[in-house]
């Protein structure tokens, strides 16, 4: 049954390992049944949908594992539906997968031919993408790399089956190039690396079959944030109620010339229901915030001695002696304390404050982009973006915390293991003062009550749906 992933609580991620397993054992349990004609059936169902308005010719790339396979088999079934289809391989079908071989087979049998070069000049209403699918393990290039190339550069509707050809399942990075589909109709269940790193903008609109093996899907570590659960949100306020019921959350930072992350900060704070706010700015020329007077000001070391309930530290701080003298002192905070932006560099250039925040015992919640989670790694970028999951699960284990390593498909990490992907949010968020505003939903939420994991995944979610 076709679904729309969106419409799911928490779906589970499954990487290419757990795919392998599941086909093993239902290959064991249903040995007269595999699973490849209904991935072909589904595959063809919804290409009849996309293909319908059309009335061109549709392309079928068959690859030489069991996703062209399911190709083959969607193909045959679309030329039974009387779709003028035409597919394209260089697979030796003396070396494909047993059920592969079988739907090879089966479209010859039925009158089907199989093009070994792409057709030069034809116009194609839908391309259905079969080449590589999540067992993928090296970069594409020569014929692969040109077929490839040629269907970016198609007019027609590009449907992926499983992934996108030359994304990786697992981190959602490139291995050479990859096929950017209109359509991605994943199997069995949701890829991880789908809604990560290049993942959104090579997969299209996402759609999911499970093929009927729903009983049959094992425990994984990993979810899909595609709407917040009960856990998320805050209990109703009783009318008989006080501003000291809901938190006070201070923000430390705004260094001379950044006072504006600190006040971006604060502000989210209070929009996001804490009882108070303090913002304290190493620029001590600011007296009030006219845009919003209710944050009340305190020199930074005055805000650290009071022990806020919540403390975030870093936006616009700077990386100052005095900076590195507040980030100390706050790192022995008996409340929650977040971290953010140059907190998270000075943490990176310090082994002793990272052995500090490491050993704290209250919750801690850092909120690295890209670059700094690099630097708290001793990692370069582009590191960090080939596997976006691998590095936020290390950060969370290496300080005891929970991380948000923000950037197209948020991965929100537990020390435990687990992760969530938040599926909210877009580009209109990489514009400055984003990171700001998150740092003080988080915060906000922790102050209210909320455990710092769902506080964390609720104010990456809300992020996402909010206009910059």
């Amino acid at each position: 049954m076709l679904l729309d992933p969106a419409s799911l609580t928490s779906p589970p991620l499954f990487g290419a390992a757990h795919i392998r397993a599941i086909d093993h054992a239902w290959a064991i349990a249903h040995p007269t049944a595999p699973l490849m004609p209904r991935a072909g059936a589904a595959a063809a169902d919804l290409a009849a949908t996309l293909a319908r308005d059309t009335g061109e010719c549709v392309l079928v790339l068959a690859g030489p594992g069991n996703n062209g396979g399911d190709a083959l088999v969607a193909a045959r079934q679309l030329r039974l539906r009387g779709f003028a289809v035409t597919v394209a391989s260089r697979a030796d079908p003396f070396y494909l997968p047993p059920d592969a071989a079988q739907a090879w087979a089966a479209w010859q049998a039925d009158g089907g031919a199989v093009l070994a070069d792409l057709p030069p000049g034809r116009r194609f209403g839908l391309i259905v993408d079969g080449l590589f699918g999540v067992g993928l393990q090296r970069p594409i290039e020569g014929d692969a790399a040109c077929w490839i190339a040629a269907v970016n550069a198609m007019d027609g509707v590009v449907l992926a089956l499983d992934v996108p050809s030359g994304l990786d399942a697992d981190s959602g990075a490139v291995r050479g190039c990859a096929v950017r589909a209109d359509h991605t109709l994943t199997f069995l269940g949701l890829k991880p690396g789908l809604l990560t790193a290049e993942g959104p903008d090579h997969a299209g609109t996402l759609h999911l079959d499970m093929l009927g093996a729903e009983a049959m899907l094992p425990a994984t570590p990993g979810i899909a944030l595609t709407q917040l659960e009960s856990r998320h949100g805050l209990p109703p306020r009783r009318r008989n109620c006080h501003k000291g019921l809901f938190g006070h959350v201070g923000v430390i930072g705004g260094a001379p010339g950044m006072v504006g992350a600190c006040l971006i900060a604060g502000r989210a704070a209070l929009a996001q229901g804490a009882g108070s706010v303090t913002v304290a700015t190493l620029d001590e020329r600011l007296v009030v915030d006219y845009s919003e007077p209710r944050l009340m000001l305190a020199t930074p070391e005055q805000l650290v001695a009071t022990s806020p309930d919540v403390l975030a530290i870093g936006p616009g701080l700077g990386q100052t002696t005095r900076a590195h003298a507040l980030l100390t002192a706050a790192l022995g905070s008996p409340g929650a304390l977040l971290l953010d932006a140059d907190a998270l560099n000075l943490l990176a250039a310090d082994p002793d404050l990272a052995q500090r925040a490491a050993g704290r015992t209250s919750p801690t919640l850092l909120t690295p982009h890209p670059g700094e989670a690099a630097r708290l790694l001793g990692v370069s970028g582009t590191d960090i973006q080939e596997n976006r999951i691998n590095a936020a699960l290390r950060l969370a284990a290496q300080f005891h915390a929970l991380v948000a390593l923000k950037g197209a498909g948020t991965v929100i990490a537990r020390p435990d293991g687990r992760y969530a992907i938040n599926t909210s949010g877009g580009p209109w968020l990489a514009q400055a003062g984003s990171g700001d505003r998150l740092a003080g939903m988080a915060a906000a939420l922790v102050a209210q009550g909320l455990s710092a994991v769902d506080a964390l995944e609720a104010a990456v979610w809300l992020h996402g749906l909010a206009p910059a």
